[in-house]
């Protein structure tokens, strides 16, 4: 099973490598990252000013392993204020289907309570990413409204109550 990490510098050639593969996937379904993203300067910029953002507490950057050290997946708690955090996630191509994001973001939902400290997450997603519905639904979430993302039709989610998470953790 797939391993939750904590962002660390260590950890920025796997990401970029995983960003990198998993780029058209990702497109499809939420805004791509851009040019300046992928290559080597910008990519370790952001990831030096993540960390940074990580450093001050105003997120959590996690990373999803897999058995053989590669990143299968991305899980992070952003905006964190007044003891709440947006919930983002992606799970790679190669990854998908396998329960990873349900595990990982089951993971998180733990984590966010103690040591993070936060008692409610929030997340949303698009009306047609069915599986990342699920994910969140899976994991406690429920359905406040209706939104809008990026010009599609989307639904805003929140969880509140930490933890502990359902039972699909491991």
């Amino acid at each position: 099973m797939p391993i939750l990490e904590r962002l660390r510098a260590e950890h920025a050639p796997a990401l970029l490598a995983f960003e990198h593969d998993n780029r058209a996937y990702f497109a499809r379904s939420v805004p791509d990252r851009g040019d300046a993203y992928f290559t080597p300067s910008g990519f370790a910029a952001r990831h030096a000013s993540l960390l940074a953002e990580q450093e001050a507490g105003i997120c959590h950057f996690h990373v999803v392993l897999d058995e053989d050290g590669s990143v299968v997946g991305r899980v992070n708690l952003i905006d964190v204020a007044d003891g709440s955090a947006e919930l983002g996630y992606r799970v790679g191509e190669h990854a998908a289907g396998r329960g990873v994001a349900t595990a990982a973001v089951a993971q998180v939902c733990r984590l966010a309570a103690r040591p993070y400290g936060l008692t409610t997450l929030t997340a949303v997603t698009t009306s047609d990413n069915l599986a990342s519905m699920a994910v969140l639904t899976r994991n406690g979430f429920t359905p406040v409204r209706d939104i809008t993302i990026g010009g599609r039709p989307g639904t805003s989610y929140v969880r509140r109550h930490l933890p502990p998470c359902d039972g699909h953790s491991h």
